[in-house]
């Protein structure tokens, strides 16, 4: 059985997910939660505490997802299916995660350790691209670059499907994962044998 605290960060997921920081009201909250108004101060000090266990869990869950367990003895392009299919099996799972953390990356509400969390979650993808860039496997293009071109492929395609412009499929998230694996790999030389 859920703790009163997890079923007060539960309910404060899907809030802050639907209507982000400042539209959320800690009265609304113990209502979904279903407690009486004052018990997540009980538990959180403030709706800026709230905030960050939130921000906090939902990142770990998803670092956990992506790098638990990844074959990192593996060679680069199966690296980077096995990440890029991480990222889709784990937010079609938990979409409201997706959502959250879209609204509260990078706000001024979360605090130093959050900040620090958000450089840790990417370090592992970040160091993937910065070998790969050396071993000249991807584009001579910054890592943070190549990583963001990946996620906007992905997130671009994960808005469409959620905002009912597209329906996505297995098949089309493997044609997906493809073009963003073409579009950060090095492009292979042109032959100049014409013959």
């Amino acid at each position: 059985m859920a703790s009163t605290r997890d079923t007060i960060l539960g309910a404060a997921l899907g809030l802050f997910a639907e209507r982000g920081f400042h539209g959320a009201s800690m009265p609304e909250l113990a209502g979904r939660a279903g407690v009486a108004s004052g018990t997540p101060y009980r538990h959180f000090e403030s709706k800026e505490q709230l905030v960050n266990a939130v921000y906090r869990r939902c990142k770990r869950e998803l670092m956990e997802s992506l790098f638990g367990g990844f074959p990192y003895d593996a060679t680069e392009r199966d690296q980077f299916r096995v990440f890029f299919f991480r990222i889709v099996g784990f937010f079609k799972e938990r979409p409201e995660v997706f959502d959250f953390l879209e609204l509260h990356h990078h706000q001024p509400y979360l605090d130093r350790d959050n900040l620090e969390l958000e450089v840790q979650s990417l370090t592992p993808a970040l160091v993937f691209f910065e070998h790969a860039r050396r071993a000249k496997i991807t584009r001579a293009v910054p890592e943070k670059a190549l990583l963001a071109i990946v996620w906007g492929i992905f997130s671009g395609l994960w808005k469409a499907e959620r905002l009912g412009y597209l329906e996505t499929t297995q098949e089309l998230w493997a044609q997906s994962e493809a073009c963003a694996w073409d579009a950060v790999r090095r492009p292979e030389p042109h032959s100049e044998n014409t013959a």
